[in-house]
């Protein structure tokens, strides 16, 4: 990412990589590793992106954004949005209801996490991106405060009744985000 980041140019054309992890905690730029709660075989990565420590591991969708702000004329705080609405309208689909909070980047249910963002601007380009629950083992999660939140609860899709397989739901979050993103240059 950080490679792609600083080759890229104005001719650059934007790209989504989705991934799923093999088990890793990640602590962000301005993480205090005193919300690790315990010592852990876990790898702990430091990572250029905001926020504090999450987990990452199989059965969670990663997308990455490696998006030109400036030609997209779309601000941070604006671009955060629009990646929780569409975890947010994916949910939707399947009846669940989830929420932001504009206090704490995220989608939660019922006051339990199920999405986490953390993201890095550089050269008004970004790095890093969301991380979606979906059918995962959480027990890590227990070990951390979650982005840095004591007691944080965390959730999963397949925990609100979502049997869908994870690459449907990855490839219904790849084109809601294409969809919003393209909607965002014509507004």
């Amino acid at each position: 990412m950080q490679e792609f980041t600083q080759k890229r140019d104005s001719t650059t054309t934007d790209e989504l990589w989705i991934v799923q992890h093999p088990p890793v905690f990640t602590l962000g730029r301005n993480g205090k590793e005193e919300h690790i709660l315990q010592k852990t075989v876990i790898p702990i990565v430091k990572v250029d992106r905001g926020g504090q420590v999450t987990y990452h591991g199989p059965g969670q969708i990663v997308i990455y954004f490696l998006l030109d702000l400036h030609r997209r004329k779309l601000g941070i705080r604006r671009l955060v949005t629009l990646i929780e609405d569409c975890i947010i309208s994916v949910l939707v689909e399947y009846k669940v209801e989830a929420n932001s909070d504009p206090k704490a980047p995220g989608v939660y249910v019922e006051g339990k996490k199920i999405a986490a963002l953390g993201l890095r601007v550089s050269k008004g380009c970004t790095t890093h991106g969301l991380s979606l629950n979906v059918d995962m083992d959480l027990s890590p999660f227990h070990l951390i405060n979650p982005c840095g939140y004591k007691g944080l609860e965390v959730t999963q899709c397949v925990n609100l009744g979502i049997k869908e397989d994870i690459q449907i739901i990855a490839s219904k979050m790849q084109l809601r985000i294409i969809s919003s993103l393209k909607n965002q240059i014509k507004e």
